[in-house]
Formats: structure tokens, C-alpha cells, sequence
């Protein structure tokens, strides 16, 4: 096993000896035939195709339909890292939610000299059609993702957050179904916390978010741009997870100051909509014009209480990653605690000391865009080409307001299984947590991502990265 220097692996020590939350994997691992292991993992891989798990990655004007690499070796966490973990993750999402409201009424933060208020101003995420609106319950953030990363034995933090449309949890629905079909002893030996209450609670979290004037069973539904979206595979499997309707905008009109569904029995209302269509698509008559995803008069409908949109609109502020970098300072106002989770050290390219060092120091740094994700649009310094560096360094001077810089990290390693055998790869987690009025729950785990290359740090599946299953240990 290839325990390579400068980085935690988190199964091995450096000794080459198991680690104590791997030891009873690690057993059992050391009893199986790898012939056979390579066996289920082509089996695992036909099962995803047969059900379907797919996304499409967009580029040259046609989307390339693929299959998210998916290995058998999962990433064990123990139930005190996952306590830790968890009290620094719900701190940091009841912040978010705090600085949403805030941001949309009295802008405290601003008036306080924490915040340069044309970080907000002039951020093309914040929505001024949310001022002064409280949505249902107060809850804003209503499914959030939050990428962690390990870069020590006691050190984890935060890479990014995700509070606008975070997707990504049919995989680890998906990854533990297939752990469990297919190792099920391994299930009946080591006590690992269960992840497949997920949709129940999601259904849960949204109902107790619907606006008054709904029933005792406030009826749900998902709203998804449609087959050719991305994440459509997500949204169809939760929708049917959750007892929900998929729906697509043309399938929603406004009747009698609601929102209401085509059903095979008339237009029925709809009290929830958990809407997987980006801000400037979700409203014609308020946001984009020509957008054919979303439902014409739901913004009218939302302000005057007739329906809850989870995620709220507006939330994506929270995902820049300029807004990242006051993390630190943003949960200390609306806490009054320190933060429990570190954010990653962030160089704001907009400032000109941190433009000048960004700048001489760009090989050794990632650079990200503010409103960028999935990969996309980030220049990684060290496996940089000269002509990458170059043209990198003329977008900076041309748009600093554009960027932050990050340094490159030594992320935590997990083994994958190859034909070879053991190999450390780097990896993220994502857990997923669903906030309700007064309440914060998280599932014990969430979606661990992997760079399958060798030395590669980008896990992001648009970018070739697979997944693991996430175990937490019980007590």
C-alpha cells in the first residue's frame, strides 16, 4: 500500500498499519479474493446503468451522457469525528440562514463595517426582489451541502458551501443500496449508521416549512428543468422517494392565488416546491424572459405567502466565494462563537495586496471563480502548463473582482480498489443537512467524492471524479 508523504491517509498510518475506524474492514478486506472484488465492482457499475444513474456533462454545444464512477472501498468516519463534524456544520448553516435574513431586511452586518456592502450590491446572486420578505418558517436555506475537506488527523474545513440547488444525495442513497446488496455481511459485522431515511426526511423538513394557509398535508412537489438537466436522474429518484410529484414549469399555472399542478383530475394546489431551476429561470414575469423552466407569476404567489420554494430564491449569495472568505467573521456576528469548522485560507483578488501575491505566486495556488462550481473555470498552479499560468494571469489583471485564490491543499487520501489493488486517491465529503423552523438535522454521512487519478485533487464528477459510500460508525 502506497502510503505517500505530505498527506493523511485515512486508512493506513504511515506505518502501513489500519487505522482503528478501518480495523474491521480492513479484516475483512484481507479474507477477499481481489479477483472477485474487481468481480462486484463491474457488477456494481452494470447495476447503475441498468437503473440509470446518470448525469450529463455539457460542453461543444452537446451534453455526453455518463456514469458517475462508483468504488467499492467506502470512507469510514468515526462517530466522534461525525459529532465534531456536525456541531461545526449546523453552527455554520444556522449562520447562513441568519445572514440571509439579514441581508434581505435590515443588512446589520453591512452597518457594522463586517461586510463591504458592494459584496452584496453588487453580487449578482442577491435578488432585491427579496427585500423585506421572510419566507415561511424564517427558513431560507431549506437543503444545504456542505463540502468538507481532511488535511490532518484532527483537521477538517470547509471547502465551499452549497445552499442554492446542492445535488448530489441519490448518490449516496444509491452508493449504500449497492453496499448493501452486494457485501451484506459487511453490514451485519460493523455497526454503520443508516442513510436511507434520507427521502422521509427531506418530505418532512419541506412539510414543516409550508406556508399557513396550507392543509394538514401539505401536498409537495419537485420542480425539475426536465430530461436533458444534469441532475434530472436526482430529481426524478427523490420526487419518487418522497411520495412527490415531478413537475416541469409547463406543468404549473397560477389558479386562484396559488400555484397549482396539472393532475389527471384537474389542477390541484401545491404548498411546497422543491424547485431544482436556478433563480433567473424560475419566474418569466420577474427574472429572465425568455426562460421556458419556470412558472410564470410564482414569485407574486411566494410573496403573498401562497407557497414555500425550497431552496429559497436569493440563497445563491451565500454559495460566493468571496462571500466565503467572511465565513469566519459572519458566523462570529450572528453566533457569537468562533467558528468550530475552519474555512480554507482565502486571497479575495479584488484587493489589490492580494491581487499582487496571487499574482506572484500563482503556481503554487488553486484559483477559483466567485460564482463558479463544478470545477469549471479553476486553474489548479501546480499541474498548471506554462501557457495555462499565462492566460490565467491575464484573465486576474483583466477581472480580479472575478476571483479568489486558495492554497492547494494536501486533502485527506482513501484507498480505491483498482486491478492492481489498494491505491490512495484524494477525496471530499458533502454532507447534506435539511433545516426546518428551529431544527437542523443531518443524515450521518453524506456524498464522499474521489479523484481517481493519481495526484489529482479535483473529485468533482463533471471533472472525472467518482464516489465512494460514506460510513459512519455507530457508538
Amino acid at each position: 500500500m502506497d502510503t505517500r508523504p505530505g498527506h493523511f491517509d485515512e486508512m493506513y498510518s504511515p506505518d502501513g498499519s489500519v487505522r482503528e475506524t478501518f480495523a474491521d474492514y480492513g479484516k475483512w478486506f484481507e479474507n477477499e479474493d481481489p479477483r472477485q472484488l474487481i468481480k462486484k465492482s463491474d457488477e456494481a457499475e452494470a447495476l447503475f446503468r441498468r437503473t440509470g444513474i446518470t448525469f450529463n456533462v455539457y460542453g461543444d454545444g452537446a451534453a455526453d451522457e455518463r456514469l458517475i464512477p462508483f468504488d467499492l472501498v467506502p470512507r469510514i468516519i468515526g462517530h466522534r469525528e461525525w459529532a465534531r463534524l456536525e456541531r461545526g456544520i449546523e453552527q455554520r448553516v444556522r449562520a447562513i440562514n441568519a445572514f440571509l435574513y439579514d441581508i434581505y431586511h435590515r443588512q446589520e452586518i453591512v452597518r457594522a463595517g463586517v461586510l463591504p456592502v458592494e459584496l452584496i450590491s453588487d453580487n449578482v446572486a442577491f435578488l432585491p426582489e427579496m427585500i423585506g420578505f421572510t419566507p415561511p418558517g424564517g427558513v431560507y436555506t431549506h437543503i444545504v451541502g456542505v463540502d468538507i475537506v481532511r488535511i490532518g488527523e484532527d483537521e477538517f474545513c470547509v471547502l465551499e458551501d452549497n445552499a442554492r440547488t446542492p445535488s448530489g444525495v441519490s448518490y449516496m442513497l444509491e452508493n449504500r443500496e449497492t453496499m448493501l446488496r452486494m457485501f451484506p455481511e459487511l453490514f451485519g459485522g460493523i455497526r454503520v449508521r443508516p442513510v436511507g431515511n434520507y427521502p422521509l426526511e427531506l418530505r418532512r423538513s419541506l412539510t414543516e416549512c409550508a406556508p399557513l394557509r396550507s392543509g394538514n398535508e401539505p401536498v409537495v412537489a419537485v420542480l425539475t428543468p426536465g430530461i436533458h438537466n444534469s441532475a434530472y436522474y436526482e430529481h426524478s429518484f427523490l420526487a419518487d422517494q418522497m411520495g412527490a410529484e415531478l413537475v416541469e414549469g409547463h406543468d404549473l399555472k397560477v389558479v386562484d392565488g396559488r400555484i397549482a399542478m396539472r393532475t389527471t383530475e384537474g389542477y390541484r394546489a401545491v404548498d411546497v416546491l422543491y424547485r431544482r431551476v436556478d433563480d433567473e429561470y424560475l419566474d418569466p414575469l420577474t427574472f429572465s424572459p425568455d426562460s421556458l423552466l419556470g412558472v410564470p407569476g410564482v414569485m407574486d404567489v411566494y410573496r403573498s405567502g401562497g407557497i414555500t420554494l425550497a431552496n429559497a430564491p436569493g440563497t445563491g449569495i451565500a454559495d460566493d466565494k468571496a462571500i466565503y472568505s467572511y465565513m469566519p467573521e459572519i458566523i462570529e456576528f450572528y453566533t457569537g462563537d468562533k467558528p468550530l469548522l475552519s474555512n480554507v485560507p482565502t486571497w479575495r483578488c479584488s484587493e489589490p495586496d492580494s491581487l499582487r501575491y496571487v499574482l506572484e505566486h500563482l503556481d503554487e495556488l488553486v484559483v477559483k471563480e466567485v460564482h463558479g462550481s463544478g470545477g469549471y473555470g479553476m486553474l489548479i498552479g501546480p499541474a498548471a502548463s506554462t501557457s495555462e499560468l499565462a492566460d490565467f494571469r491575464a484573465k486576474l489583471i483583466a477581472h480580479p473582482q472575478t476571483y479568489i485564490a486558495q492554497p492547494t491543499l494536501a486533502l485527506s487520501t482513501v484507498p480505491i480498489l483498482t486491478r492492481a489493488g489498494l491505491a490512495p486517491r484524494h477525496v471530499d465529503l458533502r454532507p447534506f443537512v435539511l433545516m426546518s423552523p428551529g431544527q437542523v438535522h443531518m443524515v450521518p454521512g453524506g456524498l464522499t467524492r474521489v479523484a481517481l487519478e493519481k495526484d489529482s485533487l479535483v473529485v468533482n464528477s463533471s471533472q472525472g471524479g467518482g464516489t465512494k459510500d460514506t460510513w459512519v460508525l455507530d457508538d
